[in-house]
This record gives C-alpha cells, sequence and structure tokens, in this order.
C-alpha cells in the first residue's frame, strides 16, 4: 500500500464508524490534499523553467496516485452537478460507491463512454447544449485536470479571468475599469465574442498543443454524444459540461492578449501611444484601443488569424467596435464615460432578467405561504446584489426593491380580493429596524416563533473589489501568502455581518 494510500486509510476512524462506511474513504482530506499540492507546485516549477520531460513525468505520477483519484472522486461527487448521471444512469453517492470509483480510475484500457446530450436556455432564447459524462469519466476528467492546471495557470495570459482559480468576474471588471478610467485612457472598446467557442475547437490543434497524454485526451475529444437514443460523433469542439473543457478552452485561447499587443507594436515601450489592453473571462473579451481605425485594422485581423488557427471565428453579431462614451455590456454591467467620468453600473438586460425571474417566482407560487415565498426569494435576490455590490448599484438596488415590492403587493392583494389595504398591509408587511413595508412574517420552527424576511438588495453595501494581481499563481509557493490574505479579506467581505438588517 502506497504511503497516500496508508494516510488515507488512517484518516478513516476504525471505531466507531457507521456500518455503511467504507474504510478506504477518508474522513479527513489535509494529508491527500497535501500530497496533490505538492505534486502540483512541482509540474508548475518544472513549466516555469521549461523541463517538459520532467512535466510529463510529473503528471503522470500525480494521475496514478491514489491520492490524486480520491480528491479526482470527492470533486465530481460534491460539485453542483453529483446528481446529474450520465447515459449509465450512475451517481456515486455513498461512500463504498465513491471508494470503487476511485480504485477504477486506471489509465490502461481506459475506453470513455459518449455524453448524455442535454440542452439549457440562453438568454437569447436559444438553447445551449451540455453534454454529460457518466460518473467514471468525469473522475477521470478530473483527475487529469489536476494534473494540467499547474501548467495552464503558469502559462495562461495574465488579464484572463474566466475559469481560473482565485479569479472572477469581479476581477476582469476591476480591470476594466483600471484601463478605462482616466481621462488619458483608450475612447475605442472592442467587444469580442467568438462563436461557438466550445463547440468548434479544433481537435487537432488541441492534441498537437495541450499538454497531456495524447491517447485519454483524443479519446474524450472522440467520445460522441447520445441524442434521443442515437449516437452522434464529435468532429470538434470540447463539449460544455466536462470537467476538463474549461481548461482546455483557455489553453486554446492563451496568447490571444499577446496576439493583440503584438499587432500593433512588438515591445511594451513602443504601443503604449495605442492604448492596447486586453481583458478576457473564457470566451468574451474586450480590447482597448486609442482608435476605430487602429482596432479594426489591426487589432481585429490579428486576432481572426490567430482564431482560425484554432479553428474559431468572431461572431459578426456580437463583435463591436464602441466609443467609450456610448458605453458597452461586458460580463453583466454597464461600462460608460460620462462627462469624462467612467461609471460601471448593472446592465439593463440584467436588471430585467432578474425582475422576470422574481415574477415567475411569484406568480407560480400563487397558493405557496408567504413563508415559502420568501425562502424561494431570497437566493434570487441575494446572488444578484452580491455580483454587482462592486461597481456603482447602490441606486439601482433600491430601484429594484420597489418594483419586488410592487410585485409581492399584486401577490399578497390577489390573495385577498375582499381585504382593503391596510388590512392587506398588516397581514404581510412589517417594520424591521428602519425599514418600513418589509414583507416578513412569523413561522413555528422547532416549537418556536420565528421572524422571516426577504431580503433586501439595498442593504449590501458597495465595495470596491481589489483586483487580484495579474502575474499571481495559486501554484508557486511565492503567491501562497498574498492569496491566503486575499482569501481572509474576500471572507469577511462576504459574511452576513456586512449585511444591514
Amino acid at each position: 500500500m502506497t504511503g497516500p494510500a496508508r494516510r488515507a486509510q488512517a484518516a478513516t476512524p476504525r471505531s466507531g464508524a457507521p456500518s455503511h462506511a467504507e474504510p478506504n474513504w477518508p474522513q479527513s482530506w489535509c494529508w491527500i490534499e497535501s500530497d496533490v499540492k505538492r505534486l502540483q507546485v512541482r509540474i508548475a516549477k518544472a513549466t516555469r523553467e521549461g523541463r517538459w520531460g520532467k512535466v510529463q513525468a510529473l503528471q503522470r505520477l500525480l494521475t496514478r496516485s491514489y491520492s490524486g483519484k480520491l480528491l479526482a472522486v470527492k470533486r465530481v461527487t460534491e460539485n453542483r452537478g453529483k446528481k446529474t448521471p450520465g447515459i449509465d444512469g450512475k451517481i456515486w453517492s455513498t461512500p463504498v460507491a465513491k471508494s470503487k470509483g476511485a480504485s477504477a480510475l486506471k489509465q490502461r484500457g481506459y475506453r470513455p463512454q459518449p455524453l448524455r446530450r442535454l440542452y439549457i436556455p440562453k438568454s437569447d432564447g436559444k438553447e445551449r447544449p451540455l453534454g454529460i459524462p457518466t460518473m467514471r469519466d468525469r473522475a477521470m476528467q478530473a483527475l487529469w485536470k489536476l494534473a494540467l492546471e499547474p501548467v495552464a495557470e503558469t502559462r495562461a495570459d495574465p488579464n484572463s479571468y474566466g475559469f481560473r482559480p482565485e479569479r472572477s468576474t469581479a476581477d476582469a471588471i476591476a480591470h476594466g475599469f483600471t484601463v478605462l478610467a482616466k481621462r488619458s485612457s483608450a475612447e475605442w472598446v472592442l467587444e469580442g465574442d467568438i462563436r461557438g467557442c466550445f463547440d468548434n475547437i479544433s481537435h487537432e490543434w488541441l492534441l498537437a498543443n495541450v499538454p497531456m497524454d495524447k491517447t485519454i485526451l483524443r479519446k474524450w475529444l472522440q467520445a460522441g454524444y447520445v441524442e434521443q437514443g442515437t449516437l452522434f460523433a464529435t468532429e470538434a469542439g470540447t463539449p460544455q459540461g466536462g470537467i476538463i473543457s474549461p481548461i482546455l478552452a483557455n489553453w486554446t485561447l492563451d496568447r490571444l492578449e499577446q496576439a493583440a499587443l503584438t499587432s500593433v507594436a512588438s515591445t511594451e515601450r513602443r504601443r503604449r501611444p495605442f492604448k492596447v489592453h486586453v481583458v478576457r473571462y473564457a470566451d468574451d473579451f474586450i480590447v482597448t484601443g486609442a482608435s476605430k481605425s487602429l482596432l479594426e485594422h489591426q487589432v481585429r485581423p490579428a486576432i481572426e488569424a490567430f482564431l482560425k488557427e484554432r479553428g474559431l471565428e468572431l461572431s459578426a453579431k456580437k463583435t463591436h467596435i464602441t466609443h467609450i462614451s456610448e458605453g458597452f455590456d461586458f460580463l453583466g454591467q454597464n461600462v460608460r464615460k460620462y462627462a469624462g467620468k467612467l461609471l460601471i453600473t448593472p446592465a439593463r438586460k440584467s436588471v430585467k432578467a432578474l425582475l422576470k425571474k422574481v415574477r415567475e417566482v411569484v406568480n407560480g407560487n400563487k397558493a405557496a405561504t408567504q413563508a415559502n415565498l420568501i425562502r424561494t426569494l431570497n437566493p434570487i435576490i441575494r446572488g444578484w446584489a452580491m455580483y454587482h455590490r462592486h461597481v456603482v448599484a447602490a441606486a439601482r438596488f433600491a430601484w429594484i426593491d420597489h418594483q419586488i415590492w410592487r410585485i409581492l403587493w399584486r401577490w399578497a392583494v390577489r390573495r385577498h380580493a375582499m381585504k382593503n389595504a391596510h388590512w392587506v398591509k398588516q397581514r404581510y408587511f412589517r417594520v424591521v429596524g428602519r425599514r418600513h413595508w418589509v414583507f416578513a412574517c412569523k413561522e413555528r420552527k422547532h416549537g418556536m416563533s420565528q421572524p422571516v424576511w426577504l431580503f433586501a438588495a439595498a442593504s449590501v453595501p458597495i465595495i470596491r473589489h481589489v483586483k487580484i494581481c495579474s502575474a499571481a499563481n495559486p501554484f508557486d509557493p511565492a503567491w501562497t501568502l498574498y492569496l491566503e490574505r486575499r482569501r481572509a479579506q474576500r471572507q469577511v467581505a462576504r459574511s452576513p455581518g456586512c449585511w444591514k438588517a
């Protein structure tokens, strides 16, 4: 038995454990995560030094380690899709199934099963195809993600923020503010959108450039998918829904920033007058420039040539060149200068989507209790407000609270058509702290009466987000202290104590 396996078994209590528990499924993960992180740090170091033979050897060691297999299974059985099966209909929900799943992650003779095709609605009314692998294939992808992520992070574009650890949309928006806020900043912006990015990435390019086991990668790319009982082949792209897909997409688009910068000048000093900056989140990106002609005749052709080599192209419908005074939407925010001052606010499309969702929930719960309706609405309102809390949103939050109040007032009046407004107010609305007309009630839980009230978007304080350092790498020990401090600060900002009652 290997060292990690012994530690994993030792971490499981041998006495007093439930009868259904599997001895080899650990209860404590400290040693396991430490073993995996140690190998990932070594992979990142070898990547920085350009020792690709060493990278390959360490990846082989990690993907065959018991610690790596356990951690891979843990991640696929604890994420949001843990209850969504593949075409075999199986999920790993018990310690026994998880332990057997970890033991089944063997490279030799591995053959992935086809994906189960699902569709989810998009904001424009169309549907986005998803490919759902089986649990075993998901775990194998998660295992290789552990080995590939240190390489991808070390070689990633400095201003790429999507599908990367320690980075978020808030970092992308904050960087956009940095490059556009000054009076001397660029005034023209190329809004880039890649047409069907995940569905059209060239398999040949991936196989030639992704530093991992080519046999396994080829099997994943060519596994096909099943839709309505029919098997279809996959000739291009990497399916959305696969754990490894975001890393493959990021690897494909890395160096896009360099392509845009070198299209105007070869050195940083020479490109300063052109004011070219790139901010990318997954396949959505913006490029700033000193003039419309520069972006249209130099930067855009360079980006198109970069994408064509990878089997991709810009969407003609969604790619525009816009003056900053007209404004543009990026990641749910509207970025625009008013009389020379840059303001970033929640985009109208995002506000409309929130209110539409609230109306759907309220109309779908006409007979629900007030407490249940509040519990359904609170995560929706809180999640939206927390996403936009870093921009100029205080006035918009107050306006949204008023619109939601109007929706709920109609819901309450409709339930009691024979009652007057004063009775409805006394029945459904309360005073909470300094706030009046709060949609609230009391419910009995565990024999006690507890208050429940609707979350107010305006209770979320506006806090300026501090962008992550572009060079930060979670697999480089030099950045460990910086990232730990940053996590602690973000945790404090997310704590409920920051919200007003």
